[in-house]
């Protein structure tokens, strides 16, 4: 029932009657949604709610036209297939807000348009291969993904949802999928946990592509957990590497004597710092007290840190 019910034309409600121009244009537009498909007069006509049987009769001269001028194949005795371009066209997805994408490729004149139904779970920046169909005259260059060469992007991050066999990362921004995981496949990472997932595979039947936790951020709402996932979001560095940690390790925490001497020795002045306890670094600071003429002197303390 399953392959019968994918393999059907979807429906479309039109309104009015056909003139053969109007009519082609109908059977083209079924058509690219359905690019691999061989169809007969019979199944436009339910795809295009036609139950005239003058309209209906109509259609086979429009297909047979539409062959003609180079539009569709005509693959046996009354069944046609939209043609494909030869060759093939390699080009970059760009994703739309609406869902379809435009294909750049230095062989084709102008970006070619792939609906969200031909991406073949193309994502935004990968390298892809394409057919281009036959173009529709007044119709932007249209095409199918048959072939993803490269992706642009694997990882990504997001806030875990867990049932009791499976989970799910739900990615950060406007990605339009969630990603499956298979719970032995969590490596530690809890329900309603920010986190950093790889995708490993995408079945070609499968809604969601299947991947891996490979880091654990923290608890939604912890501000380091937070900060982190944005830098990782954006492909940024949220942890420095051993080297720099180790190298770090080695600066010593006294300030040498000499150093001292060439400043001017505040230690006697209670001084309070303006980072809060959990901070990194302690670099901002100030200090208030009272002078012998009465006055009151506010310091504003600035840490060298190109000292260290």
């Amino acid at each position: 029932m399953g392959r019968k019910k994918k393999n059907k034309l979807h429906k479309k409600k039109h309104g009015g009657t056909y003139n053969k121009k109007k009519l082609k244009n109908a059977i083209l537009s079924t058509l690219y949604e359905n690019p691999g498909k061989t169809v007969n007069y019979r199944q436009i006509s339910g795809a295009l709610s036609i139950k005239d049987p003058e309209t209906r009769k109509l259609i086979n001269v429009a297909l047979q036209e539409l062959a003609d001028d180079g539009y569709v194949d005509q693959i046996s005795r009354g069944k046609f297939k939209l043609k494909a371009r030869t060759g093939k066209v390699t080009g970059i997805i760009e994703m739309q807000p609406q869902g379809f994408a435009y294909v750049v490729s230095d062989e084709l004149e102008q970006p070619a348009v792939i609906s969200s139904r031909n991406l073949n779970h193309a994502m935004e920046g990968d390298k892809v291969r394409i057919h281009v169909y036959a173009r529709r005259k007044k119709h932007d260059l249209e095409g199918e993904v048959t072939e993803i060469l490269e992706r642009a992007k694997t990882i990504f991050v997001g806030k875990v949802q867990t049932t009791k066999n499976f989970a799910f990362l739900v990615p950060a921004g406007k990605v339009g999928f969630d990603i499956f995981i298979p719970k032995e496949k969590l490596n530690g990472a809890k329900d309603g946990q920010k986190a950093i997932a790889e995708i490993k595979d995408w079945p070609q039947n499968a809604r969601s592509p299947f991947g891996e936790i490979i880091e654990v951020l923290g608890d939604t709402g912890d501000n380091d957990a937070e900060m982190h996932a944005i830098l990782a979001e954006f492909e940024l560095p949220h942890k420095f590497p051993q080297n720099v940690d180790k190298a770090a390790e080695k600066i010593p925490l006294e300030i040498q004597k000499e150093e001292i001497k060439k400043r001017r020795d505040m230690r006697k002045t209670t001084t309070f710092t303006i980072d809060p306890a959990d901070a990194k670094d302690f670099d901002d600071a100030l200090s208030l007290k009272k002078l012998d003429n009465g006055n009151w002197e506010v310091g504003v303390h600035i840490a060298d840190v190109t000292h260290y």
